[in-house]
């Protein structure tokens, strides 16, 4: 059984983001776990109470909390009541980064899914900020769901990389499962001003081909510079319908991520994003 964990804020992102879970994984028996985690909301909204007062309106928030989400999975439930999937809800009076972090070491989570914006939706910034922060400190691969992305099954998966890291076996399974089972194709990406590979770069480039030995694959190189611009033009030009990242030191996301605010990060997210974080789990 596939353990999935959706991280959710109640807003119209986030709900998007577990009905396109469901539609993604009809076919597989999976667990979902429906988390809130609301420190922050009870922090902000208690700076004048007493201690006895705060701890009141914690426990009477977590019980709004508690409703809410069973009303959110009754709800799911009328939409689809598929037998192969079972809902578990949990509330959390934490961070988000670190109940989500609790939750994936106890469950053994596979895949993290959730809506690529909060709350504000805003339609001008790729990111919202639980986001960003969830990339920079998981320890588990997350599927980022476009606000309003209807779709329901990935055909061409785009897989940026410039050969120069080693991937984990597990999160590179995880892809060429959601590849087979979807009949889609994976298509790596390479980005460069130099056409010649180094020695390094070939053999990380036959291992991926090993690990994807059940996909159909290609390879595809581009000249230039603009990393971004060159992936946001593939998406759009192949018509692409799934981008997946490593999140690591020195890959081509963290060039596009850490050195940007959420303002400036310019990748434009029109279609779900697997992000994996390539760690020992």
């Amino acid at each position: 059984m596939i353990k999935i964990l959706i991280p959710i804020d109640f807003s119209e992102t986030s709900i998007n983001a577990i009905k396109y879970a469901m539609r993604l994984l009809k076919d597989s028996a999976c667990e979902f776990i429906v988390l809130n985690a609301f420190a922050d909301e009870v922090y902000s909204k208690t700076n004048e109470l007493n201690s006895t007062d705060f701890e009141k309106f914690k426990k009477e928030y977590k019980k709004n909390v508690d409703s809410t989400l069973k009303q959110e999975i009754d709800e799911l439930f009328k939409l689809s009541a598929n037998l192969k999937h079972r809902y578990t809800a949990v509330s959390r009076f934490g961070s988000l980064i670190d109940e989500t972090n609790r939750i994936i070491a106890k469950e053994n989570i596979d895949l993290v899914i959730m809506g690529a914006m909060g709350k504000t939706n805003d339609r001008s910034i790729a990111f919202g900020r639980n986001t960003l922060q969830i990339i920079k400190h998981l320890k588990c691969p997350v599927l980022y769901v476009p606000i309003n992305y209807q779709k329901d099954f990935p055909k061409k998966i785009l897989f940026p990389s410039d050969y120069m890291m080693p991937y984990k076996k597990r999160e590179l399974k995880l892809v060429s499962a959601f590849a087979v089972s979807f009949a889609a194709s994976v298509n790596f990406l390479y980005v460069s001003g130099f056409k010649k590979l180094s020695h390094r770069q070939l053999d990380h480039k036959l291992f991926l081909d090993s690990c994807f030995t059940d996909n159909k694959c290609a390879f595809l190189q581009i000249s230039g510079k603009d990393l971004i611009e060159s992936i946001n033009k593939t998406v759009d030009n192949h018509k692409m319908d799934m981008l997946v990242m490593v999140n690591q030191r020195h890959s081509y996301f963290e060039n596009i991520l850490y050195n940007s605010t959420i303002e400036e990060v310019a990748l434009q997210i029109k279609v779900p994003f697997l992000v994996l974080q390539n760690l020992h789990r």
